[in-house]
């Protein structure tokens, strides 16, 4: 038995990987979205190479619908706990997480970018690395209803998911092994991530 064929003999059918996979992803990037530590674009990017190279229908799309339905329920949980934080006099440990992401330089860009733009300033919010909590708390002081906060950040999450999976289908195109795609995609999503702060201190 060749090399190949004892690790495909081995490998977990694909109906288990999918039974395992869409819940732990939908589950991640849900805990990344209300504790911005988990890197949730290497997640999804990840998932997005596993399911280029399975032979299920559907899979690129249950990937999509997953990452982007937990990233919008995720969001739009924490902006309602750091509305409540808002409006408690002595404010909230999720109001506290967001603010101390979003330093004030940062949040007075995002609140003039969304003065002038409104909702389309989600959208790239989601798409920027750490662009998306100071334009969260910006939306939060202008005292934007959940309502209107999820209006927008429904096509931002779409497009998020949209981008970060497109890494993930070029990863898993050069590379014949899953897992070869799977590091590159992080590779290249972690590099994305260190751009912003990378620019910040040059300009500094």
């Amino acid at each position: 038995m060749t090399l190949a064929a004892a690790s495909t003999s081995t490998a977990p059918p694909e109906s288990t990987q999918q039974a395992l996979g869409y819940p732990s992803l939908f589950l991640l990037v849900l805990i990344g979205a209300l504790v911005p530590v988990v890197p949730t674009g290497a997640l999804v990017s990840s998932a997005a190479v596993v399911a280029f190279h399975q032979t299920a229908p559907f899979s690129l799309a249950l990937v999509f619908v997953t990452a982007s339905l937990a990233a919008f329920l995720g969001d739009a949980t924490l902006y309602w706990l750091g509305r409540r934080g808002m409006r408690s006099r002595n404010g909230s440990r999720w109001l506290e997480a967001i603010r101390s992401r979003a330093p004030e330089e940062r949040l007075a860009q995002a609140q003039s970018k969304l003065a002038e733009h409104g909702v389309a300033v989600l959208v790239l919010s989601r798409l920027v690395p750490a662009g998306r909590l100071p334009v969260m708390l910006a939306c939060l002081v202008a005292e934007w209803p959940v309502r209107r906060f999820s209006r927008g950040n429904l096509p931002a999450c779409l497009a998020w998911a949209l981008t970060y999976q497109v890494i993930g289908i070029l990863g898993g195109s050069l590379f014949e092994e899953p897992w070869e795609g799977v590091v590159a995609a992080v590779g290249l999503t972690l590099v994305i991530s260190a751009v912003p702060s990378v620019v910040r201190r040059a300009s500094r």
